[in-house]
């Protein structure tokens, strides 16, 4: 059986299309067709469904795109412990990382980082938090940086810094002369939040609900600083963590301590019991030396 032969099988499940996988694979997709229908033949089982307009696994196609996975992720793994004997330093780093914490940390460390190893190839892609844990546990990227909590039974966790979240008000909102809220003070207030792809939309929902009421959402939005203008707009408040009420600059904008203590804890994540590249290892290092001295 071909390595690849698995490998064309299993960029066609993912994608759901012989086209798009053709594509991202860079073969025709005659050829690719040719080659699933060789592991088809090999294994005696027909693995996709091709009669609707979108293909299908089958039973057995199911199966089989399991155990590839696992059998290509330990390739994979063979391919990187070799690299790193050979080049040591060099190699890629694929990272997810959401973006409100790629804008406000990491701009720096992935310098200064280039700077001290410049043979290591970085590449970064954003998504929410829930996404970036997801791309990590199925090895679509090597490392993640999230917002806890996480479920620890599946991920190694490396916490680099923790803050208190904030709540942003607007200068004519009743309460704007109290030094500090409580969550209860903002039960009728309208909330404008983060998409649920990110954590901090859970962990204030959940805060909310844990004081007794289900916050009124009236904007989402994946963008910190569009949020920041809704309220500037009195169209409702929000919670920030600290780091993000640094970068707020609108007069109009009153920012409040929260008595309620809701911890924004940053952490590294990679997937327990992969394999970790030197390169990998490496920037987990330096982006946690990074926020013990303060260098992000």
């Amino acid at each position: 059986m071909d390595f690849r032969h698995l490998h064309y099988f299993t960029t066609v499940a993912k994608q759901q299309s012989f086209t798009k996988a053709a594509h991202k694979l860079h073969v025709s997709q005659p050829s690719l067709s040719k080659m699933v229908k060789a592991l088809e033949d090999e294994l005696g089982v027909t693995l996709i469904d091709r009669s609707g307009k979108q293909i299908q696994l089958t039973d057995a196609g199911m199966i089989v795109y399991k155990e590839a996975t696992t059998i290509l992720h330990s390739l994979y793994d063979l391919s990187n412990s070799l690299y790193d004997l050979m080049n040591l330093k060099k190699g890629k780093i694929k990272i997810g990382i959401p973006p409100i914490v790629g804008t406000l940390f990491f701009p720096t460390i992935i310098k200064s980082f280039r700077d001290s190893y410049p043979d290591i190839v970085i590449e970064m892609i954003e998504f929410g938090g829930a996404k970036v844990t997801k791309m990590v546990e199925v090895g679509e990227v090597d490392v993640g940086v999230i917002v806890l909590p996480i479920e620890e039974n599946i991920f190694d966790l490396t916490k680099l810094a923790g803050e208190p979240m904030k709540v942003v008000i607007h200068e004519d909102h009743p309460l704007s002369d109290q030094e500090s809220l409580s969550l209860l003070d903002l039960k009728d207030d309208s909330f404008i939040i983060f998409h649920e792809d990110f954590a901090m939309h859970d962990i204030i929902y959940k805060e909310c609900i844990k004081h007794g009421f289900a916050p009124n959402v009236a904007y989402k939005s994946s963008q910190w600083d569009f949020i920041a203008e809704m309220v500037a707009a009195n169209l409702g408040v929000a919670l920030f963590p600290t780091s993000i009420c640094r970068k707020l600059y609108q007069p109009s904008l009153k920012i409040k301590e929260l008595k309620n203590y809701i911890p924004w804890q940053l952490a590294v994540i990679t997937r327990k019991n992969r394999y970790i590249s030197f390169a990998t290892k490496t920037f987990i290092k330096h982006t946690v030396e990074a926020f013990q001295t303060g260098h992000n």
